[in-house]
Parts: C-alpha cells; structure tokens; sequence
C-alpha cells in the first residue's frame, strides 16, 4: 500500500495529464503499429470499481515495455491518457488509450487515479437522468508537447456537474478524477450495436481552477 500513496504524492501537477492504474491485464499485448521505427502494442487491463462493475481500459505501449507487461499478477502503469482521430469510419470517431510510460508488478491494491488540466474547447452539456441526478459532460483540451492537444471527454456529477455547467469555452480546467468505460448502444444502418466510450469521471477541481470554479 505504501507505493501507491508515495506515486499519487509524487504525481506532479505540472504535466496535468497523468494516469496511475493498478488492475489485471485480460490477455498478453497484441501488435497495433509502427511509428517513426518503435513498434506499438495493446492490451485491456481489468481495473475494479467500488460499485462492483470494474473498468477494462485499453492500454498501449511501446516494445520497450513488453517484458514489463508479461509479469505475472497485477500490473502497475503510468501514463497518460490520450486520444486520437479513428478515420476507419468504424466505431467512435475519438478514440482514446492509456499510453503507457512504466509498467511495473502491482501488489493487488486496485487504483485508477488521473490528474489532467486544460482548455474547454466545447460549451458544457448538463442535463439530469430520469431520477433527477446532475450531469455535466465536457471536452477538454489538454496539451502535449509539439504543439499537440489530447481531446479528452469529462464527466462530472452532482453539485460538480452544476458547477462545471457555469464554465465557458476556453476556460482552464484542472481535475482529478478515474478514466471509466462504458457500454452503449448505438442504432447504425445494419442495426443496433454495442459500444464501449471511455471517459474521465471527475471527482473534484484542482488548485488551478478551484479559486475560480462558482
């Protein structure tokens, strides 16, 4: 238990994208591609939820990594978390990864932890679920460094969701919170299909925006 409260301390508040997982890998990395020479592989890591429903995360990694990745158990990763255009025209147009920076044996203590800072680039959406519960979806811009921007998702709840329903775009924004999946069904012309979107479930604002948040 020791290791995972010294890595979230030691996780900085300056990149503002990171990601600490602690789950179990489904089956071995699969090869997704090549880029600029470093081949590339996938894998899903089964992380549990309170609620009982756990989160299967797909992570990628480069070859570097694959012995890491083979350990036996519970496996440790830090990344970060990041999308990408799908232009296959199958599935979700944005497609997001964990990108896996250090994979090490975990030692069983589950964790799903992401600190990511930004810029709203879309007006937030809020609307209530059938029981009255308050939602806030929004997308947010975080940097990466030669000039890109991950374009992440973010999901906040209750008196978050109404808060975050206040911001405009172009706002910065700084969270902590857990990347989640999550199934959906989607009417396409050959029917209806099953779907899994990831997503950022906020859990509260960071020291950049939490003077500013109403």
């Amino acid at each position: 238990m020791g290791h995972h409260n010294r890595e979230v301390d030691d996780m900085t508040t300056q990149t503002r994208n990171e990601v600490l997982l602690e789950g179990l890998a489904l089956a071995a990395p699969e090869w997704s591609h090549e880029n600029h020479g470093t081949q590339f592989y996938r894998f899903f890591l089964q992380v549990p939820r309170l609620s009982g429903t756990p989160d299967v995360l797909p992570v990628l990694l480069p070859d570097t990594l694959l012995p890491q990745a083979a350990a036996a158990g519970p496996l440790r990763v830090r990344g970060q978390l990041r999308s990408f255009n799908n232009r296959t025209g199958v599935g979700n147009r944005l497609v997001l990864t964990v990108y896996a920076q250090e994979i090490a044996p975990g030692d069983g203590e589950s964790c799903n932890l992401i600190r990511l800072s930004g810029t709203l680039c879309k007006p937030p959406v809020f609307r209530r679920t059938p029981l009255g519960r308050s939602i806030c979806d929004l997308m947010l811009a975080s940097p990466r460094r030669y000039g890109r921007a991950d374009y992440l998702p973010v999901i906040a709840w209750g008196q978050l969701a109404v808060q975050a329903s206040r911001l405009q775009v172009g706002d910065p924004l700084a969270l902590e919170g857990r990347v989640q999946s999550r199934s959906y069904h989607k009417v396409t012309d050959s029917g209806t299909e099953e779907r899994v979107a990831y997503e950022v479930s906020m859990m509260h604002w960071m020291d950049a925006v939490e003077s500013d948040t109403p």
